[in-house]
């Protein structure tokens, strides 16, 4: 205790000597001053772990002084000592994020328990998540060995993520590389749960040992959650992860009432082009594609390949009975969604308004590419933070919180996750092999058969072929594709990078939740 450094600004200091030495007997170190423009010097030139300060002191006042501590230095802790029971008083200094309020005459022990509380606050709260997280590792561990249906699964991976959050929270680095062991240890059995059922889901829809799959996401958990007597907001925020999505729901929560949260199975690949056409459509990309062969393209072809989701809803809801007027609005640079927020009141004209926000998308598939978001993005909390970061400054919060005042029912979800590639599984295929790292649809691939999710037959998993011989492949937990040509420097410039469209929990397991106006 001895490095922590305590400065205790009073009027009337000679007469707490009893309590500094009392501090300082406990290993504190504690500096006194009689008045705020001293403790503003001290402030300005030394580093101070607290700072007690009289709210009554000749010159200028504790409140005022307390203002300028903080324009000094925001993150020093602050407990304001007063006199004064006034509510005014208290709540101006509680406005000004003090840590701590006493009231006169004050205990010494009362005194220790405050620096405790805030010096010691982050350190107990780490202890105590560790021991929590500790205790509750075998269960996750046998619940890892026992589970065998998808609902199951849905709450292991929400589990992973409480703690993942709650350790990211706590800062306990050592907790947190067990964790990671074990969200390891979990892709590999999710990979071999996907490879015993995914087909036999396709084949067996309705099943209650079947989830809700993209192209069933609209009929089973949309259409019978849009209010009839409020206008429904659907969101759909490209690549959102669930960690994500339990990030900015934090801030939606000030304004929104959540109603319900669920998930389902994006369908492979895990990609934009396959899962969000999948979703809108309410269909499987080979059906897509015998249906609308002109608004479907192969992976290889040079066109827009989401260019038509708004059609594809308009059929959905034909063929659903659904008959609402419906807006449709895609964002995928800043400029759309400044548009977005200054018109989304003139959208309360729509029972039923569709939003699709490319910004995560954009964000991890730029940041495999700029050196810039590597550094920024460079591991799970990072990219959590960004991601956080982008939706608390987004056109997107700001047409929400204008809403808010509104009847109105927001419904936000995600098309697929992504995941932090580590291992490199080489492949070999022509030239018109797909380049996506997670994935590979081509003719003669040559591959690692350990290491992927391989349908030989693109009929079964309802995928479309660009001619007979097509099959794909789908990197397994945080594997990713390189092609022997340069192998070490793709392997290298891949590495820890956020890609998407093979099979792991991250990518698959999507969120869906639905939220009120309070």
């Amino acid at each position: 205790m001895g490095d922590i450094k305590i400065l205790w600004a009073d009027d009337e200091i000679d007469l707490l000597k009893p309590q500094i030495l009392f501090l300082e007997g406990k290993g504190y170190n504690v500096e006194p001053v009689s008045n705020g423009h001293d403790a503003l010097d001290k402030c300005r030139n030394n580093h101070y772990d607290l700072v007690f300060l009289d709210e009554h002191m000749p010159g200028i006042s504790g409140l005022e002084t307390l203002s300028r501590i903080k324009a000094i230095n925001k993150d020093l802790p602050v407990v304001m000592i007063t006199k004064n029971e006034e509510e005014n008083i208290m709540e101006e200094a509680i406005g000004s994020q003090i840590a701590d309020y006493l009231i006169k005459p004050v205990r010494p022990n009362q005194i220790l328990l405050s620096i405790k509380k805030i010096t010691e606050n982050k350190k107990l709260v780490s202890e105590k998540t560790a021991t929590s997280y500790r205790q509750e590792f075998q269960n996750i561990m046998s619940e890892l060995n026992n589970v065998n249906d998808h609902k199951e699964w849905a709450e292991l991976y929400k589990k992973l993520i409480y703690w993942e959050l709650e350790l990211d929270s706590a800062n306990n680095e050592e907790m947190k590389n067990i964790l990671d062991m074990q969200k390891s240890e979990a892709n590999k059995e999710f990979f071999k749960f996907i490879s015993k059922n995914y087909t036999k889901w396709l084949k067996e829809p309705g099943k209650e040992s079947t989830p809700t799959l993209s192209y069933t996401l609209f009929k089973d958990k949309v259409i019978p959650n849009i209010d009839k007597d409020a206008v429904t907001f659907f969101i759909l925020i490209d690549n959102l992860r669930y960690d994500h999505f339990k990030m900015i729901e934090t801030l939606l929560k000030e304004d929104y009432r959540k109603v319900s949260e669920d998930h389902f199975y994006s369908i492979l690949p895990t990609t934009t082009q396959y899962s969000r056409n999948s979703i809108f459509s309410g269909l499987m990309p080979s059906e897509i594609d015998k249906q609308y062969p002109d608004k479907w393209f192969y992976d290889d072809e040079n066109a827009g390949k989401n260019l038509h989701e708004e059609f594809f809803l308009q059929e959905q809801f034909k063929r659903n009975n659904v008959n609402l007027k419906m807006s449709y609005t895609k964002i995928t640079n800043h400029h759309a969604g400044k548009t977005m927020e200054e018109n989304i009141l003139n959208l309360m004209n729509n029972p039923f308004n569709v939003i699709v926000y490319n910004f995560v998308d954009m964000l991890s598939h730029a940041r495999t590419e700029m050196e810039v978001l590597k550094e920024l993005a460079s591991d799970e909390a990072a990219y959590r933070s960004l991601t956080m970061s982008w939706f608390d400054h987004s056109p997107l919060l700001n047409a929400l919180q204008k809403l808010k005042e509104k009847k109105v029912r927001i419904i936000i979800t995600s098309d697929h996750g992504t995941i932090r590639v580590q291992n490199p599984s080489k492949i070999i295929g022509d030239k018109n092999t797909t380049t996506n790292l997670r994935y590979k649809t081509g003719r003669n691939l040559n591959y690692n058969e350990k290491e992927v999710f391989a349908v030989k037959n693109p009929e079964e998993a309802f995928l479309p072929k660009s001619n007979l011989s097509s099959s794909y492949v789908f990197a397994k937990e945080d594997y990713y594709f390189c092609y022997p040509n340069n192998y070490n420097h793709f392997v290298n410039y891949y590495r820890n990078t956020f890609q998407h469209g093979g099979v792991s929990i991250e990518e698959m397991i999507v969120p869906i939740a639905i939220f009120e106006s309070k």
